[in-house]
Parts: structure tokens; C-alpha cells; sequence
């Protein structure tokens, strides 16, 4: 059975965030998760959390246990671009892209 958990807008850029998701795809979710926890990056405890969501969700939804667990699929997805603009010489501007991102953890019980 396949549960899911997905965390959205994240204030993070979706390359940094793809490096976390990459170590952890095909492991049993207590693995996954003593991982995350020990990785010095913003990325990782944002993925932790997703996590320990899709495990909850599989606990208390679907009376599952965490130790059958194994992530099938962790997904990053590109969220919405929020645009702002900077002064530069001669009064002229650049833009600013601060990126989001959106986390799609699947956990499987197979």
C-alpha cells in the first residue's frame, strides 16, 4: 500500500533539496530517517519532516507498522518563482528569483 505525504512552497531551491531526496530513495523509512537527521543542511530537516509525516500518515491511517516501511519515491518538484528586483548601476535593475520547491515523500509497505 502507498502512502504519501507532500510538503508545499517550500522557501528552498529545488537543486539543494534533490540532493537529499537522491540518498534516500529505496531505503527502509527508519534508515531514511536516522539519515536525514545527521545531515548539516536545511534541505535535510525539511525533508525530515516530510517524512516523518508520510510515516505518521502510514501509522495512523493505514495501521501500518514503521518498520515495513521503504521509500519508494522521494520527489521534488519546482513551486512557484517569487520575483523581486534589485538596483544595479546607471539606474538600472536585475531580478531576483527566489525559487520554492514542493516535497513528495512515497512510502510502500512491499
Amino acid at each position: 500500500m502507498k502512502v504519501q505525504a507532500i510538503t508545499r512552497h517550500v522557501r528552498i531551491s529545488p537543486r539543494k533539496v534533490m540532493e537529499v531526496t537522491r540518498e534516500i530513495q529505496g531505503l527502509p523509512a527508519t534508515r531514511a530517517l536516522d539519515l536525514v537527521q545527521f545531515m548539516p543542511l536545511k534541505a535535510a530537516r525539511l525533508v525530515s519532516k516530510t517524512l516523518k509525516s508520510a510515516i505518521a500518515n502510514a501509522e495512523n491511517n493505514n495501521h501500518l507498522s514503521r518498520e515495513s516501511l521503504k521509500v519508494k519515491e522521494a520527489v521534488v518538484g519546482e513551486g512557484t518563482t517569487i520575483k523581486r528586483g534589485s538596483s544595479r548601476a546607471r539606474g538600472s535593475s536585475t531580478l531576483i528569483r527566489k525559487r520554492t520547491s514542493h516535497i513528495k515523500i512515497i512510502l510502500s509497505d512491499e
